[in-house]
């Protein structure tokens, strides 16, 4: 963490700040990365998340996407080709903001959510060369 953190990235790869946001930019355009951000254990800062799951109604996806999505609790949401065919995590600042979150979508949608809580964590150290 710092004040200026694409700058000490900048710094790390011998450019300007300028040029890391305008590469980031076209990453982020060109659908070659999806997000850049930080990545925080929510768990460490007293939340909770989940990977959740729905089966959706095929004539219905797109409308419970729409709906799902809307939620800030939602971090992101995956088409799957399985009975359980929408995928999402719920991420939400206290663990009691699961179960709400839960309840809203299966009375905003009228579908069950199953939840899948994370029993154990892995790290794995990815490291990419620039």
């Amino acid at each position: 963490m710092c004040d200026a953190p694409y700058q000490a990235v900048a710094e790390q790869l011998g450019t300007t700040e300028a040029d890391v946001l305008a590469r980031l930019r076209r990453l982020l355009d060109d659908k070659v990365l999806t997000r850049f951000g930080p990545m925080f254990q929510v768990e460490r800062l007293g939340g909770r998340f989940v990977l959740a799951a729905l089966a959706v109604p095929e004539a219905r996806f797109d409308a419970v996407a729409a709906q799902v999505n809307a939620l800030p609790e939602v971090a992101h949401n995956y088409r799957r080709e399985h009975r359980l065919n929408m995928w999402f995590v719920l991420a939400t600042e206290t663990p009691e903001g699961i179960a709400d979150a839960i309840r809203r979508i299966e009375t905003d949608t009228g579908l069950r959510v199953f939840a899948f809580p994370k029993r154990r964590e892995f790290f794995v150290d990815m490291r990419l060369q620039a």
